[in-house]
């Protein structure tokens, strides 16, 4: 499945984001292929992050994920970047974006 998200990045923390995923820890990209993820790519707009994720079962990856030491490592990295940190309820889910169109 695709699963489209956008995050905010707090404005004065973009280059801190963008060197924090010139080095993702190699235990987190094993863990994240290993949860289903074939693809995950971030384009950024100003401090828009807009995501695309090739997945085979994104609530089964954010269940595999969540207690994962070194995703709780990486995700209070990335709490102290962005607007708003990653929701792992089953209400947040990652609140992907809807498809609305398609070619």
């Amino acid at each position: 499945m695709r699963v489209a998200l956008h995050t905010t990045v707090r404005a004065d923390r973009i280059a801190a984001y963008e060197a924090a995923h010139r080095e993702v820890p190699a235990e987190l990209t094993a863990a994240i292929r290993g949860a289903g993820v074939r693809e995950w790519t971030i384009w950024r707009s100003g401090v828009d992050l807009f995501h695309l994720l090739d997945v085979d079962d994104y609530p089964a990856m954010l269940a595999a994920l969540e207690r994962l030491p070194v995703n709780i490592a990486w995700q209070a990295r990335m709490a102290e970047l962005l607007e708003v940190a990653h929701d792992y309820s089953a209400e947040g889910a990652g609140a992907p974006l809807p498809v609305v169109w398609e070619l």
